[in-house]
């Protein structure tokens, strides 16, 4: 019985199989994403608590890593409590589970004890794969929570935790969710941690000045910061912003890899004639995004994108160690992408 969590923040809506169904003693949490596992555990024990008679107490709640689980720790998670009342166990990174005790669990489950609920996380490889997949036979509730990889679920995530922490429907925009993230980063438990801040700090009505003032030191030297100004032929703003970024620290690669993305969208948008939407489906862009994409590439030749793309794949080797001066590469590919840029003001692909 797969199943996704209904909360928006936790699964983009893209992998929502449809509702959650009514509350199953056993939950098979699978994925590898460690922050949403977490998320999904604590959202299966307020489900549990949500669903106890009123009066009767919180129920006892127990975790154990899969590496730490014996026999008597199972029976311990699986056994009521002195005083009575639900017992929710969280066996966390069940692909580390002992066969023997994979076993085990997979018994109980066949017939799980009135009052107890359980949570298995399991990461959906290949290691200890004999339990998810026996869970998985025994029709119990799954629950999927994989890494968001894709720029298109994680602005989907960011929106769902805008909108759960109360943002007013403006703030949390495709355009303001893309602007965190380049504040703040990939990271789903730093995003999440920065929508609930945002939106308490501003009442929920979030710009994109109020994210720069509170993340300028992150969001004035990012990789799209520098993308955006190369592609524009600014090399002064370029070459600013990469020198800054650089003397904070941020490390060259995702510099050169925010570079690589913005040109490859431009050659991607470039050649093809329709709608936003309809263009943002076929790949995997935002609408906005392929807006964007479209305005910039009006500066730029076909020979010219040809060409920035070479630059572009020079300088990943060039920042993952085929160069002895990485910050050199940078701005010796910025000064090429610049006037390849300039050259091509004037003509449209």
């Amino acid at each position: 019985m797969a199943t996704a969590l209904s909360r928006t923040g936790v699964v983009p809506a893209a992998w929502e199989d449809g509702p959650v169904a009514a509350l199953e003693p056993i939950r098979l949490i699978l994925g590898d994403d460690e922050f949403l596992a977490e998320r999904a555990a604590a959202d299966y024990v307020r489900a549990v608590r949500a669903s106890l008679p009123e009066g009767e107490p919180a129920p006892a709640v127990n975790r154990i890593s899969g590496n730490d689980l014996n026999t008597g720790a199972f029976a311990e998670l699986t056994s009521p409590t002195l005083f009575g009342g639900a017992v929710v166990g969280v066996i966390e990174s069940g692909q580390d589970v002992d066969k023997d005790l994979a076993a085990a669990v997979l018994a109980y489950a066949e017939q799980p004890a009135p009052g107890i609920y359980l949570a298995v996380c399991h990461n959906g490889g290949n290691k200890g794969k004999g339990l998810s997949e026996g869970l998985k036979k025994l029709d119990v509730e799954v629950v999927r929570v994989p890494k968001i990889k894709r720029q298109p679920d994680r602005v989907a995530f960011v929106r769902g935790e805008l909108r759960d922490a109360g943002a007013s429907p403006r703030s949390a925009s495709a355009e303001i969710a893309d602007t965190i993230i380049q504040a703040v980063g990939s990271d789903l438990r730093e995003l999440a941690s920065a929508c609930a801040q945002l939106v308490a700090d501003t009442d929920g009505k979030i710009t994109q000045e109020s994210v720069a003032k509170y993340y300028s030191g992150r969001a004035e030297v990012s990789g799209f910061t520098v993308a955006d100004a190369t592609i524009a032929g600014d090399t002064a703003e370029a070459l600013g912003a990469l020198r800054w970024a650089v003397q904070v620290g941020v490390d060259p690669v995702p510099i050169a890899d925010a570079l690589a993305m913005a040109v490859r969208n431009l050659s991607r948008v470039a050649a093809e004639r329709g709608g936003a939407a309809q263009l943002a489906g076929q790949l995997g862009m935002a609408p906005w995004q392929v807006e964007k994409a479209r305005k910039q590439a009006r500066n730029w030749t076909a020979d010219a994108l040809a060409e920035a793309m070479r630059v572009c794949a020079r300088l990943n080797g060039e920042v993952k160690g085929g160069a002895d001066d990485r910050g050199w590469a940078l701005e010796h590919a910025i000064l090429q992408i610049t006037r390849l840029s300039a050259a091509g003001k004037g003509s449209r692909v």
